[in-house]
């Protein structure tokens, strides 16, 4: 019997998940301006320039969006004086899950409510989590889909020189 190396096994089963052809449309480009309004604020993407903003498109229901939501919090306690802004979008219809959901986990972060999805839709976002990295300039820089840890040294030492 023929034995297959371990490691050729491995990448197989991880290659359906990794992004395969060119880079994700956009990128290098214009991030899509939007103003998502609330019942608790109304935030315009263009007021935040000058920032590095981590774009995070999530919703409450979501088990990978609650899995990444802390880290996300702790990345942006960390790098908030280096100029790096997150802007949670949430697309929850129901408004009571996603106050209870900022208010029991902690949530400490720029949030706004957008259960019509008119912002991710922008943004051709359909998995939920998605992230965007926006430059200082308002250009965008980098794509995350799925769950993210935002505290490797990788990640916030690219968002710091943003």
């Amino acid at each position: 019997m023929r034995r297959v190396p371990i490691l050729l096994v491995l990448l197989t089963l991880c290659l359906p998940g990794c992004y395969s052809g060119s880079r994700p449309p956009r990128i290098g480009t214009a991030a899509p301006d939007f103003t998502v309004q609330d019942a608790d604020r109304k935030v315009t993407l263009t007021e935040l320039r000058g920032k590095v903003v981590v774009l995070n498109f999530w919703a409450t229901w979501c088990p990978p969006c609650i899995e990444e939501m802390p880290s996300l919090v702790q990345m942006q306690q960390q790098l908030k004086n280096k100029g790096v802004e997150v802007l949670a979008v949430s697309i929850d219809v129901d408004e009571n899950a996603y106050h209870k959901f900022l208010k029991d986990h902690g949530v400490d972060l720029l949030t706004v409510r957008d259960p019509d999805q008119k912002s991710s839709n922008l943004y051709g976002t359909y998995k939920w989590p998605e992230t965007y990295i926006i430059d200082r300039n308002g250009v965008l820089r980098r794509k995350f889909i799925g769950a993210v840890n935002w505290n490797t040294p990788e990640i916030t030492d690219f968002l710091a020189k943003l």
